[in-house]
């Protein structure tokens, strides 16, 4: 018999009645709601795996519906019910999250077999979230992976720090794992049942990072109209992250020093500051004394962050962990994909060795991801690898010649940019950088792309 909770949202109630039945038949248990804020409050009391909801309700909309569910709910999985199916309904209920979107009557004989899919797909995500749970945890240092010298002395390091309220500032290239340290330090911290708030500082613009940080009063700019907080306040007395500082404003660095120096700042469009007791811990891939000395980087932040400072080695350095972060990743995607791999063959190993990582811990996850869904056999061989690494040359374990590097940065950047048809911000998020990184090394390798 099947299992998972299944909750239809239908104000039809003869229509509810007989999918409950139904649905019940195939051994789900079954729970029903008139209208959204029914359905509301048993998402809050029940674990509900799979929602069924109407689209057109007396209070509100399903399609708009979704989107909310989403963020409080990632593995709740939807799929809406409508009795005047259109094609612009669908294309929005895909775009907001939903499972599937489908019309009563025509559709009928597809709701079971749908909806066992969908329970499927939760039941899965739930034994990946377990199996992270178990294998890792990933919050704590016990989650950080890796025997090398430079990898304990780092976790040596934070484990020292983490007690104190002290700023921490981590510093290493993309991809080395700096928030997964950051999360382990609040919570290894007295902080560590309050919010942990990650913000990517790179992502966005002066005016919209200024209000995504510090919130602002409604009716401060266009499109204000209501209060909001920011994530500063948002963390409360928990923490924030604050992932590539070095790519903040020269301007909004001065709010973040009186942070800093008074523990309040004032709210884009407010008069009164907001009292806040907020641990910062700040993170870059950048040389921020450099930045100081070029003037893109205030000197007084700098020294406020830079109480504290943790170096996380890239990947190249520390080879003899490759071996342990693979076997984390083939573990969690091989259930992830429900596949029967048991390990990795010599030359797959071999080849993962020689390569110089330059994406680190991040680039590495990505290539056992794709090797996992590509392996048809009982281990990952070097067929399964991209042919970049499949087919690259021996290389020393030193670094790249700077010409190589960017060459193949540019390349690889050219690629990504063709084939999302040259959308720089999904563009950046594939390639795990920031969008005005990507800005910059546009015009610096003169890339062109097809739009």
């Amino acid at each position: 018999m099947s299992t998972g909770t299944v909750l239809i949202i239908d104000d039809e109630e003869k229509l509810r009645t007989l999918l409950a039945r139904i649905i019940r038949l195939e051994g789900f248990n079954v729970l029903e709601a008139e209208n959204l804020r029914q359905g509301g409050k048993l998402l809050e009391k029940e674990d509900i795996d799979v929602l069924l909801c109407d689209v057109k309700l007396p209070d509100g909309n399903g399609v708009d519906f979704v989107q909310d569910l989403r963020a409080r709910w990632p593995y709740l999985e939807t799929i809406l019910l409508t009795a005047y199916g259109n094609i612009a309904d669908g294309v929005r209920a895909m775009k907001n999250g939903a499972f599937d979107y489908i019309t009563k009557g025509d559709d009928n004989d597809k709701i079971i077999p749908l909806l066992a899919r969908a329970m499927e797909k939760v039941q899965l995500q739930k034994r990946v979230q377990q199996l992270e749970q178990q294998v890792g945890k990933r919050y704590t240092f016990d989650g950080i992976l890796g025997e090398s010298s430079s990898v304990i002395e780092a976790i040596q390091l934070a484990k020292k720090v983490a007690p104190s309220d002290a700023n921490v500032l981590l510093l290493g290239e993309t991809g080395t794992g700096k928030e997964v340290f950051a999360q382990a330090i609040h919570n290894g911290s007295k902080r560590a049942g309050k919010p942990f708030v990650a913000l990517n500082c790179s992502a966005f613009g002066k005016e919209l990072l200024e209000s995504e940080l510090f919130g602002h009063k409604a009716g401060s700019f266009t499109g204000a109209v209501k209060d909001k907080k920011g994530l500063i306040e948002e963390a409360g007395t928990g923490t924030i992250f604050l992932d590539e500082i070095g790519e903040m404003h020269i301007d909004l660095q001065a709010k973040l020093l009186r942070v800093l120096e008074t523990h309040e700042f004032i709210k884009v469009g407010d008069t009164r500051p907001t009292k806040v007791d907020v641990r910062i811990i700040a993170a870059t891939n950048r040389d921020l004394r450099q930045e100081v000395k070029e003037g893109h980087f205030r000197d007084d932040l700098y020294y406020r962050l830079n109480v504290f400072t943790i170096s996380l080695p890239p990947l190249r350095e520390r080879k003899k962990d490759i071996p342990l972060i693979a076997a984390y990743y083939l573990k969690v995607f091989a259930v992830k994909g429900s596949k029967r791999i048991e390990g990795m063959s010599k030359d797959f190993l071999a080849h993962l060795q020689q390569h110089e990582w330059k994406g680190n811990i991040r680039e590495l996850k990505n290539v056992i991801e794709r090797a996992t869904i590509i392996s048809d056999g009982p281990e990952l061989t070097t067929n399964d690898l991209p042919a970049e690494i499949r087919d690259g040359s021996p290389r020393s374990t030193g670094p790249l010649s700077a010409f190589d590097m960017a060459s193949m940065e540019k390349l690889h950047i050219q690629r990504v940019l063709n084939y999302t048809k040259g959308n720089k911000t999904e563009t950046a998020r594939l390639l795990n950088i920031g969008l005005t990184t990507l800005y910059r090394k546009i015009e610096e390798y003169h890339i062109s792309y097809e739009a």
